[in-house]
C-alpha cells in the first residue's frame, strides 16, 4: 500500500515540473521572436526582411530648402512717444472752464481749458514794470550822451546810464520771453485768464482736471492729448534671439482681442539697451491705425522672419529623443539603419525641423515610427 502511495506522488511531482518547464520555455519564446524583428549593433539597426517593421517604417530622402527662420515673441500696442503729450499748466490757478473733455478729439491749437491764475498776472506787472524801466533808462541814457557832447557830464555818469539801460533791456528782453512762453502778449495784460490749448492734433486719452479745482503743481499733468493713427508694437526679444533681429524686417503681428486675425509691419528700431532683468531688447514695429482698432496696452503676438539662407529639413516625426540627444535613424542601406544624433534649429510652419548640423541633403531618413526602432 505504502509502495502504491509513493509510486503516486512522484508521478504527480514529474507532471509538475514537466508543466513548469513548459511554461518556462513558453515564457522565453517572446524575447527571441522580438530579437529577430530587430537586431542591434553598435550604432547600427538591422531590421530582418520578414520583420513585420520593414511595412510600418516610412523612409524619404532629406531635401535642402530656403528657410527664413521664424521667431515668435511677445509685445504690446504702444502709443508713439512722439505724438503723446500730457498737457501741464505752465502757470498754477483755479480751473474755471474745461472745453474738451476724455475721449474728445482735438486739433492742434483747440483751448482745452483756462485757469484763473495769480501768475499770469504777476508776468503782466512783470513784463508793465520792465517796459517801463527801459524807456526810462533809453532817456537817461540819450541825456547823458548830450551832456558828455556838450562837455557838461562827466564820462563816468554816461557809461553808468549805458550800464542801466543795458540791465533794463534784459529785463524787458526776461519779461516779454515769458509772455511769449505761456503764448499771450502785453495787449492782454488785463486779464488773469489763462487759456491752456492744445499743441499737437489728436485725441483726448486721460484726464485729471476737474472744474473748479486749484492747480498749484505745475509739474503734474492735466490732461494727456495723443494722436493714434499710427502706433507701436513694441516686442520684446530674447538675448538668443537677438542677432537675427534688424531694421526692415518683416514682422507679422497677432493681437489677442481680435483672434485669427494678423497684420504685416516692419521693424523700425531696435532697442540699443538690454533690459537686465528681463533679458530683453525692444523691437518696435510701425502699425498703421487709422481705424482705431489697435489701442495701447493690448497684448500682441509678433513673428519675426530671419534672413532667408539655404539648410535641410526633416518632419518633426522623423526626430526621436534619446536621454539628452535628438535622434534620427538614416538608412544605410534596406533594413539596415544607422542611429545619428543632430542638432535641430527653427521649427518651421509646416511643422519641419531645420537640421543645423548631423544629417546632409539626399540622405534617407525614418521619417514615421521611427520611434519603433528605439532602444
Amino acid at each position: 500500500m505504502n509502495h502504491a502511495k509513493n509510486y503516486s506522488v512522484a508521478i504527480a511531482l514529474c507532471v509538475t515540473v514537466a508543466l513548469l518547464a513548459g511554461c518556462k520555455g513558453s515564457g522565453s519564446s517572446a524575447p527571441q521572436g522580438d530579437a529577430a524583428a530587430i537586431q542591434h549593433t553598435g550604432d547600427q539597426i538591422r531590421v530582418p526582411d520578414a520583420s513585420p517593421l520593414r511595412k510600418t517604417l516610412q523612409i524619404a530622402a532629406v531635401t535642402e530648402r530656403t528657410i527664413e527662420r521664424p521667431i515668435t515673441v511677445p509685445g504690446v500696442v504702444e502709443a508713439d512717444p512722439s505724438k503723446l503729450v500730457k498737457i501741464v499748466p505752465p502757470v498754477s490757478g483755479r480751473i474755471t472752464h474745461i472745453a474738451k473733455h476724455l475721449g474728445d478729439q482735438v486739433s492742434r491749437g483747440d483751448p482745452l481749458l483756462i485757469i484763473d491764475s495769480a501768475d499770469l498776472a504777476q508776468a503782466f506787472s512783470d513784463a508793465t514794470k520792465a517796459d517801463s524801466a527801459e524807456r526810462l533808462a533809453q532817456r537817461n541814457l540819450d541825456r547823458q550822451k548830450e551832456l558828455m557832447t556838450a562837455e557838461i557830464a562827466a564820462r563816468k555818469d554816461f557809461e553808468q546810464a549805458e550800464s542801466d539801460f543795458a540791465q533794463a533791456q534784459s529785463e524787458g528782453q526776461r519779461a516779454r520771453a515769458r509772455l511769449a512762453q505761456l503764448g499771450v502778449s502785453a495787449k492782454d495784460a488785463s486779464t488773469r485768464e489763462y487759456t491752456l490749448r492744445s499743441p499737437i492734433a489728436g485725441r483726448v486719452v486721460d484726464m485729471t482736471a476737474a472744474e473748479g479745482g486749484f492747480w498749484n503743481d505745475t509739474n503734474a499733468p492735466l490732461m494727456t492729448v495723443a494722436d493714434l493713427s499710427s502706433v507701436w508694437v513694441s516686442a520684446s526679444v530674447q538675448e538668443k534671439d537677438l542677432a537675427a533681429i534688424f531694421v526692415d524686417q518683416d514682422a507679422v503681428i497677432s493681437l489677442n482681442a481680435y483672434e485669427g486675425e494678423s497684420i504685416k509691419g516692419k521693424v523700425r528700431y531696435v532697442g540699443e539697451v538690454l533690459d537686465p532683468d528681463t533679458r530683453t531688447v525692444k523691437a518696435r514695429i510701425a502699425v498703421d491705425n487709422s481705424s482705431g482698432r489697435f489701442r495701447p496696452g493690448m497684448f500682441a503676438k509678433v513673428v519675426f522672419h530671419g534672413k532667408a539662407h539655404q539648410a535641410v529639413a526633416v518632419p518633426a516625426a522623423a526626430l526621436v529623443q534619446s536621454g539628452f540627444d535628438t535622434r534620427v535613424y538614416v538608412e544605410q542601406s534596406p533594413g539596415l539603419f544607422q542611429t545619428r544624433v543632430v542638432q535641430t534649429g527653427a521649427h518651421l510652419e509646416d511643422d519641419n525641423i531645420e537640421i543645423l548640423s548631423g544629417l546632409k541633403a539626399g540622405e534617407r531618413v525614418v521619417i514615421k515610427e521611427g520611434v519603433l526602432l528605439n532602444d
